[in-house]
């Protein structure tokens, strides 16, 4: 590893454009929450959910970073509070959930690109794969390179929902109403899927401190750049749903269409062409942006000689870890054929279980070393932390369970999450069986 003086870093102002995209990328992916829950929970759900789902997230990324601003991020807390073993499989599962995830952005770019050529999709295939080795170009360049292109792809992405948003007050001024809060009409399998799409839509919190070592005064701008994101995101986000709520718009045909469609009904065909554009340029962010964070986990993992020595190495001019990116590349170009629901299902129950270790990590070192320095310190004791940790738990189980009840596809998803989640001790035993064939020879 070269010495965290050497490395080209990010500012505060191109690391809010990262996370904003490792954790949303905008709105696009949100369409199918209005089939989900309706007229009456949609917002709800959309405001609830990421109080109970991000915000603890948040707050714990942000103390455990404090106390531990390293590559690696989240697998170094993990195994420095519950030892190699637990720290081997929080990298296993995020790199597993990670593969997942970034085979969801392709598929979406093509989707928003057939809303110029509606052939497009016959093509599908051949267009995610010049854009997984595109990006992973890019990724091989260096974060520099990617924190710029976030910030550009940012202000393609927010500009045509500000015009979305700005256009329906000046065409409606005080015709404006907000349906009442109501989830009598929500069955739970319907219920457990809206979770689901909410919750996919605001995670990834802890993936942005896998490269701190490369961020210019990683506590502070951390701290500044994760709440800077969350309130961006989530304004964003309330203002589209809250709009398309008002517009009328059928569920069914924005789902299918997508928010090009809601532009359409709002300013005209010209306003869905820049909402379809600004779909294309969330999907290739994102994905630069996710491939970025976990392409250090397993670099760092096969430096604790957990992973094979190979992949730790180091590009001879741009010092990333380019075996790593390449193999990411590699197993994403094997996934872009799942569907976007049962993608999503998996995504977020493998992730999910990935986040619960570093819930456990955080209590456990503030009973076992309550004094070490925590620049950021969540204002809580260990019970008091406990109780709110509980809230994202009943969250994630809520949404499996309807997942669990949801179609054969959703159900499949699940089950198959379950499996990829027990993957994670058949690797752990292949690890051990070669440190002891080392120790024999």
């Amino acid at each position: 590893m070269p010495s965290a003086a050497t490395l080209k870093k990010i500012r505060p102002i191109q690391l809010i454009a990262v996370i904003f995209f490792t954790v949303s990328g905008g709105p696009y992916g949100l369409e199918q929450l209005l089939s989900y829950a309706g007229d009456h929970a949609a917002l709800p759900v959309l405001l609830i959910t990421p109080l109970l789902w991000d915000v603890p997230a948040i707050f714990t990324v942000l103390e455990l970073n404090s106390m531990m601003p390293v590559t690696g991020g989240y697998y170094k807390w993990v195994r420095y509070a519950l030892g190699t073993h637990w720290g081997f499989i929080e990298g296993w599962w995020t790199w597993l959930y990670t593969f997942i995830d970034l085979a969801i952005y392709p598929g979406l770019f093509v989707l928003y690109a057939t809303y110029f050529y509606p052939d497009l999709e016959q093509h599908r295939i051949t267009v995610c794969l010049v854009i997984i080795w595109a990006s992973a170009l890019l990724n091989i360049l260096g974060i520099v390179p990617v924190g710029r292109v976030s910030l550009l792809l940012g202000v393609l992405v927010l500009t045509p929902f500000v015009i979305i948003v700005v256009l329906f007050f000046y065409h409606h001024g005080g015709d404006i109403h907000i349906p009442a809060p109501s989830f009598g009409r929500v069955n739970f399998p319907s219920f457990g899927m809206a979770l689901y799409t909410v919750m996919w839509n605001c995670l990834g919190w802890d993936n942005v401190t896998t490269y701190a070592e490369e961020v210019e005064k990683p506590v502070r701008s951390y701290l500044v750049s994760v709440l800077g994101a969350f309130v961006l995101v989530m304004v964003v986000y309330f203002f589209v749903i809250w709009v398309s709520l008002q517009s009328g718009i059928n569920h069914a045909k924005l789902e299918d269409g997508g928010f090009p469609v809601l532009g359409e009904l709002i300013g005209g065909k010209w306003l869905g062409t820049i909402i379809a554009l600004g779909g294309m340029a969330s999907s290739l962010g994102i994905y630069a942006a996710v491939l970025l964070s976990v392409s250090r986990v397993p670099q760092v993992m096969a430096d604790d000689k957990l992973l094979p020595r190979f992949i730790s190495k180091l590009h001879g001019r741009f010092k990333t870890p380019y075996i790593s990116i390449i193999i990411c590349s590699v197993v994403v170009s094997l996934m872009v054929l799942w569907s976007f629901g049962e993608l999503l299902i998996i995504d977020v129950t493998v992730y999910g279980a990935g986040l619960s270790l570093e819930y456990v990590s955080l209590i456990k070192l503030r009973i076992t070393e309550p004094h070490k320095e925590r620049p950021f310190r969540i204002p809580l004791g260990v019970w008091g932390l406990a109780m709110v940790l509980l809230l994202p738990l009943i969250v994630y189980i809520v949404a499996l369970i309807g997942a669990f009840r949801s179609t054969d596809g959703a159900f499949r998803a699940a089950v198959f999450a379950l499996l990829a989640l027990l993957s994670a001790w058949i690797a752990w035993g292949g690890v051990w069986l070669s440190k002891r064939l080392r120790w024999k020879t």
